[in-house]
């Protein structure tokens, strides 16, 4: 569970810290109905604030509900498109979650808060003397810096050097401190010895790892799920089943709406993804790949693996190549005059960032594998947009060449329209057991975690992830009470 216990002394000095600041904290019910629970003084003053401006009110547009607007905008229904058959070649109707238009341009800005949060208003972490360290391999780190910035604390970015250049450039503008670790999306280990290293040798800091942090799990279950709930019921019509969702596993916090999806949907199904370079989940595996925002060769402690029904292993060379035919003016056009989509939809799929893309190729998987038709909706997500990428398409230009219809041809016959049901498997109860036993070697033997809370997370889930699931009333009042005592929110 998420510890609660306060610490009176750090409390009050967060409380003094964001009173001299103008901090007001949203709660989960914000979160999840901005339109019904924001104070209307706070709607009115976000008419007049860009959705990555540096300003406190921001904390108020971490939803999956903001306006897809970037100055000024208010909220709405979720945030989403469905992609048409035409694109996926599938019958079955797939709908992504759109996570550009959070502050930061990515929802890591919801999974950072909900790791945050609680221990600001429980004086856990003290925003005065500490600095909030926050390891990712990518956007993560971004939104947990952006968070931090906007609560009033300070902050340490962790991510691999091999990252994008966006990432950095704007990292530098916004964390106190940014650190890069040897390698790329795939060396997670080497983030996990930096912050164990920060640990030992600093007593200014403290860790807030989205692996293990079950308030980036929380955050989902109860934000995301219900964000894709209220998505599917919008467009299901008569006759409409919940099929499943898919997500390729970053932190693996994502995954957490899928239990809330289970639990409204009894007969859907979870399937988490990865780099087919790197199937560790599929088959033990290891390695490098290109699949931005994916932390790979481990099990991450979040990650309940005994609810999960499929892996799939994507092949980072097909995310690259449908990134370019999604944004390189030749691949538009193809979509278009050959393909025959409308030119609005085509637009749309720069909302698909690299890991985005990865994720609708898991859904097409999916349906292919089950045979979905047309009654049934999957669902994914997508972390971030093309925005974030690109100087990747500039080094691809410079890699390969100029973009032509050739290649956007080959393209969408080889990586989208050629997707297959290889590199899959459906986890029996064994396969499962197998899954999250990899995460001994990790949290027991590396991090510290005992083997008794990993066999809790298998047999006792009434005690862990269950547990945390009802954790989200008792931190709203936490942050309530934070509030009153501050006492911005009637001003």
């Amino acid at each position: 569970m998420i510890d609660l216990t306060l610490n009176k002394e750090n409390l009050e000095q967060n409380i003094r810290k964001a009173r001299e600041s103008n901090v007001i904290i949203p709660n989960f019910k914000q979160m999840k109905d901005p339109e019904r629970y924001v104070p209307e003084k706070i709607k009115e003053k976000l008419r007049n604030v860009g959705l990555w401006d540096v300003n406190p009110l921001n904390l108020f547009r971490i939803t999956w509900k903001n306006e897809p607007k970037m100055n000024g905008g208010l909220y709405g229904g979720p945030n989403f498109i469905e992609l048409p058959p035409k694109l996926t070649g599938v019958s079955a109707r797939i709908i992504c979650m759109v996570g550009k238009y959070f502050p930061t341009g990515c929802h890591k800005v919801g999974a950072s808060f909900g790791c945050l949060a609680p221990r600001l208003v429980t004086g856990q972490f003290n925003s005065a003397a500490q600095k909030a360290v926050w390891p990712s391999t990518g956007n993560y780190c971004r939104g947990g810096a952006f968070n931090s910035k906007l609560l009033a604390c300070e902050s340490v970015a962790i991510l691999p050097e091999g990252m994008s250049r966006e990432r950095f450039d704007w990292l530098s503008k916004i964390a106190g401190e940014v650190i890069a670790t040897p390698g790329t999306e795939s060396n997670v280990k080497e983030i996990f010895d930096k912050t164990n290293e920060l640990r030992a040798t600093r007593d200014d800091v403290m860790i807030f790892n989205q692996f293990e942090e079950m308030g980036n799990y929380l955050w989902h279950y109860t934000v995301t799920g219900s964000a894709i709930a209220e998505a599917f019921e919008s467009i299901k019509g008569a006759g409409g089943n919940f099929a499943g969702i898919c997500l390729t596993s970053g932190s693996a916090g994502s995954l957490g709406s899928g239990d809330f999806l289970k639990q409204k949907y009894p007969y859907s199904k979870i399937a988490v993804g990865e780099a087919l370079q790197c199937p560790t989940i599929v088959n033990n595996g290891f390695g490098a790949h290109r699949i931005e925002g994916i932390g790979d060769k481990h099990i991450p402690w979040v990650h309940n693996v005994r609810n999960t029904d499929m892996a799939i292993a994507i092949d980072d060379n097909d995310s690259m190549a449908l990134l370019r035919l999604f944004n390189e003016p030749a691949g538009k056009s193809y979509l278009t005059g050959e393909v025959g989509l409308d030119a609005e939809t085509v637009e749309k799929l720069a909302l698909m960032g690299i890991s985005g893309i990865s994720n609708m190729l898991c859904a097409i998987k999916f349906a292919k594998y089950y045979e979905l038709t047309e009654r049934d909706v999957v669902a994914t997500v997508l972390t971030d947009s093309v925005e974030m990428y690109m100087s990747r398409l500039e080094e691809l230009r410079d890699e390969r060449g100029v973009y032509t219809a050739m290649n956007a041809a080959a393209d969408f016959a080889a990586s989208l329209r050629g997707a297959r049901t290889d590199n899959l498997i459906e986890l029996t109860y064994t396969e499962r057991k197998r899954v999250h036993n990899l995460k001994y070697y990790t949290w027991v033997e590396q991090q510290g975690r005992s083997s008794h809370e990993l066999d809790d997370q298998w047999y006792r889930q009434d005690l862990t992830f269950e547990a945390v699931q009802g954790q989200a009333e008792q931190i709203d009042a936490l942050i309530d009470d934070f509030n009153d005592r501050v006492g911005l929110v009637g001003c």
